[in-house]
């Protein structure tokens, strides 16, 4: 009975009802297909499936509710879609819902910057091998006239080290990116601990933190230390799976609060009452993130809540006009929208190697017969590299003269070596008259 069992599990009746149901949806992101299930008689999940294919495969059970189990683009955010019938609930809990009306440390755009300086999109089609060579040239000798006078040699090394992470980065099945992020965390945490920032009575919010390994080890070494009154309190407007802080024994001491740094009102945050002292920090911050988190922690109120700021800077590229709160410092410059708008590409010089895209890269590796293509470059790739060095500087200067405009004692530091990583500068920022550090 058994053997004929076993023979009948194996039939071709069978295996055709085995084949794989997921979904057939190419994800161009994550270039794989969907994992979803798909609908019945459909090669499509719900939220993938053409309008006419889904309607399709919920009625083939005969019912004809065609129109009413339609899916349409959410109105919120037209990336996922919903059935038309449950559109009304779905709005309630969708998570590009407006939640100004909802928590109080939400205000939309409280930390945007000035609303007429947001329409400057046409900035963003500036080619540089299209500039005029009076231009070209003329913003290269602003920004070197710039950093020789402000900046040169003035940035120092500060790279540091924390025991709560020696086991992790002496680990030999760790591989070179993991080590890459561990030794920036541990990096930061020895800067918290040499400037007495590891204390009681403290709240420590990350910006930016993403799956939360900054502070998970943050969270750990306050662990050990036995303060006990301090607290850990995350910012990031995504929810991600796999988090680190969801490790942690005393889950207590950290808080998680989804929302964009852009509409953040942080003295609203009710956990910050907890505590005396609040510390900013993060580990990435791209561009104009950098920006609306320090408008956050300064606040209209002029930067009352927040004692200490450490931020590790990168991704200049993505630094907007709008948002960013050196303006000040750039226009004494002479530098207005469309010269920063330059200047947020020739960041990019500092980093990008070549110069070419890594489909362009992979299409002359695998070319049979490489044609010599003209050069279109008015440097070469070291005077290049320099000026991109020197255009971040003096990004990051301007938000050190913010800063120091309210009230904060603000530098740079080399945090990690180049080896590490290209983006190894640090933003250090402490009140003048900071609270008492209870230890």
């Amino acid at each position: 009975m058994s053997a004929k069992k076993k023979a009948k599990m194996t039939t071709d009746e069978d295996k055709g009802e085995t084949v794989s149901t997921t979904c057939s949806y190419w994800v161009p992101r994550k270039k794989r297909r969907c994992k979803m299930t798909a609908n019945k008689g459909s090669p499509f999940c719900g939220a993938h499936a053409p309008p006419t294919t889904a309607v399709a495969a919920e009625n083939v059970d005969g019912t004809g509710e065609d129109s009413f189990q339609e899916r349409i683009p959410c109105p919120l955010d037209p990336k996922h879609t919903v059935f038309k019938r449950k559109l009304a609930k779905h709005l309630t809990i969708c998570n590009a819902r407006d939640q100004e009306s909802v928590l109080p440390y939400i205000v939309k755009g409280i930390n945007s910057g000035e609303d007429e300086l947001k329409a400057l999109d046409k900035y963003d089609q500036i080619k540089l091998h299209q500039l005029p060579d009076e231009e070209f040239y003329g913003l290269i000798d602003k920004v070197k006239q710039l950093y020789d006078k402000h900046i040169n040699s003035s940035i120092q090394e500060l790279q540091l080290s924390h025991k709560s992470l020696k086991a992790e980065l002496n680990r030999s099945d760790y591989g070179q990116e993991t080590l890459r992020q561990l030794t920036q965390a541990s990096s930061l945490l020895g800067i918290l601990q040499r400037d007495d920032q590891l204390a009681d009575g403290t709240s420590y919010v990350e910006f930016g933190a993403g799956k939360g390994q900054l502070a998970f080890y943050l969270a750990t070494a306050l662990e050990h230390q036995k303060l006990t009154r301090s607290q850990v309190i995350l910012i990031d407007r995504l929810s991600l799976r796999h988090k680190k802080d969801n490790k942690l024994s005393n889950k207590e001491q950290v808080q998680r609060i989804r929302a964009d740094i852009a509409d953040l009102k942080l003295s609203a945050l009710p956990e910050l009452k907890k505590t005396q002292r609040t510390v900013a920090l993060s580990k990435h911050l791209c561009g104009a993130a950098t920006d609306l988190t320090l408008r956050c922690i300064l606040g209209r109120e002029g930067g009352e809540a927040t004692d200490y700021v450490l931020i590790a800077l990168c991704c200049h590229h993505r630094c907007s006009w709008s948002s960013y709160v050196g303006r000040s410092f750039l226009q004494a410059a002479g530098i207005e929208a469309r010269e920063f708008a330059i200047l947020t590409k020739m960041v990019s010089w500092a980093v990008c190697g070549t110069g070419m895209s890594r489909e362009r890269r992979r299409a002359l590796e695998t070319a049979e017969e490489q044609t010599t293509e003209p050069n279109t470059q008015r440097l070469s790739r070291e005077e290049r590299e320099k000026i991109g060095q020197q255009c971040k500087r003096i990004l990051d200067y301007g938000r050190l003269e913010h800063l120091r405009s309210q009230g904060y004692q603000a530098e740079l530091k080399f945090y990690v070596s180049r080896d590490v990583t290209l983006e190894n500068v640090v933003l250090l920022a402490k009140r003048c008259t900071s609270k008492n550090i209870i230890s």
